[in-house]
């Protein structure tokens, strides 16, 4: 079955570990038999948008497994339009990520408002890094934002039950649980909580966390074969309007 991991990083990260040469991502696709794998710059992400980007450009043109995200900073949004029509204009850029910490620009701030009407405009998929109770905040600002759909970033962090609610209110936000502390039973909670199969994603956090901790998650949740299909590739697929094939573990 193919594995579409819609949450991964490229680059070295200022933290206790050797985490940036784009080898160890490919060889962690091939250790777990992840096909395609959606990755942000850590430069774009800390640092520089525009930079990072164009670093992970470079990376995406040799790596034909690998596709980015465009990083949007929304203190910086002067010129992120068209930094990110065309990144979406060579076809290895998919979407947008917003990094919520190290920009310090909460979902509820005026900044991220403005960054939202940005994607709703281009109608991108959004990768949101989520961490926290005010992801409860999303159905309300997708409401005015018809075009814009967004996965929540570790299905909000230690605020998983919220963002749950939040996503079973609202068809446009997608979940996603990747992070370093396995909680048991998060999907299982979304679940009940209303999020259909069709609004869930496989996402990593590689190469900052082994993809062993994201498929452990999965395999313990309780999808059937077809449920499964669904999370691993199919949603991701069409979210962002891949075709079949994705190529295979070991190409690249």
């Amino acid at each position: 079955m193919p594995i579409i991991d819609v949450h991964g990083h490229w680059g070295p990260w200022p933290f206790h570990m050797d985490v940036g040469d784009v080898a160890l991502n490919l060889e962690l696709m091939d250790r777990y038999g992840i096909d395609v794998q959606v990755v942000s710059a850590s430069e774009a992400v800390m640092l520089d948008a525009e930079a990072g980007n164009a670093a992970l450009a470079e990376v995406l043109a040799a790596h034909p497994r690998l596709y980015g995200y465009a990083v949007v900073n929304p203190n910086r949004l002067d010129g992120a339009a068209d930094e990110l029509r065309g990144r979406l204009a060579s076809g290895r850029f998919l979407g947008a990520k917003i990094h919520t910490t190290y920009p310090g620009v909460p979902i509820g701030s005026p900044r991220m408002a403005e960054a939202f009407d940005l994607l709703d405009e281009l109608g991108v998929p959004l990768l949101l890094h989520t961490w926290g109770p005010d992801v409860a905040l999303l159905p309300g600002l997708l409401a005015t934002r018809p075009r814009l759909r967004v996965i929540v970033g570790h299905a909000g962090g230690d605020a998983w039950r919220e963002a749950a609610h939040a996503a079973a209110s609202c068809d446009r936000l997608y979940l996603e649980h990747c992070r370093t502390v396995a909680d048991a039973g998060r999907i299982g909670y979304a679940r009940a909580a209303g999020v259909p199969i069709e609004r869930f994603l496989f996402g990593t956090d590689s190469t900052l966390i082994d993809p062993c901790v994201a498929l452990g998650v999965v395999r313990d949740a309780g999808f059937t074969g077809e449920e499964l299909e669904r999370v691993l590739w199919r949603n991701a697929a069409e979210l962002f309007g891949l075709a079949e094939p994705f190529g295979s573990a070991g190409a690249g």
